[in-house]
């Protein structure tokens, strides 16, 4: 009887600090998701300082090429509002492609690509570019971790229990990113 009693005694103890583990381990993810998505947010937020002084800069040279510039302010304006994670993220990629059109008008203009001001903050904005897009994908592969982890068997028992769900927020291309673009000379 005393055997049987230690016996169980030991397995309740190994099963109650293998929950604990797992339970470690799924906050852990979770907790690199939220650290994950905050530097998204920091580059992000480095794009939304940096476009007023490069839409500035172009405006100086394309006045008449308004429309474009009024998109590209609009759109930072959407990007400063939005509050949750998917209206972040829809913004940030409505602000990316107004960019990407930004950048066919500054090819009309020779001027405005010889200007030290504009090439300079070109740069920082081709640099934060590639920031932005570093950073989305630690954000996809984290979130794509603790999906994984929070539906393997049996920490899938621990994460039901502890109300662990699903994250299903990741930053995915356009549509029109998938074709490719047309060049002519």
């Amino acid at each position: 009887m005393k055997i049987a009693l230690i016996v169980i005694l030991v397995l309740a103890v190994l099963l109650i600090g293998w929950g604990v583990s797992v339970n470690n381990r799924l906050v852990v993810f979770n907790e690199s998701i939220n650290g994950a998505w905050a530097q998204v947010e920091t580059v992000l937020q480095r794009r939304y300082d940096l476009i007023p002084n490069l839409v500035n800069t172009v405006k100086g040279y394309a006045k008449h090429e308004s429309g474009v510039l009024e998109e590209v302010t609009r759109l930072r304006s959407q990007w400063g509002e939005a509050k949750t994670t998917d209206s972040k993220i829809a913004a940030a990629n409505q602000l990316e492609g107004a960019l990407a059109r930004l950048m066919v008008v500054i090819e009309k203009y020779p001027d405005l690509k010889a200007n030290q001001n504009f090439l300079a903050l070109q740069d920082e904005l081709a640099g934060t570019e590639n920031r932005i897009a570093v950073e989305r994908r630690r954000y996809n592969e984290t979130v794509q971790q603790y999906n994984i982890a929070i539906a393997q068997f049996p920490a899938s028992i621990v994460a039901g229990l502890h109300g662990y769900q699903r994250r299903d927020v990741y930053f995915k291309s356009d549509e029109a990113a998938k074709q490719a673009p047309q060049v002519n000379f």
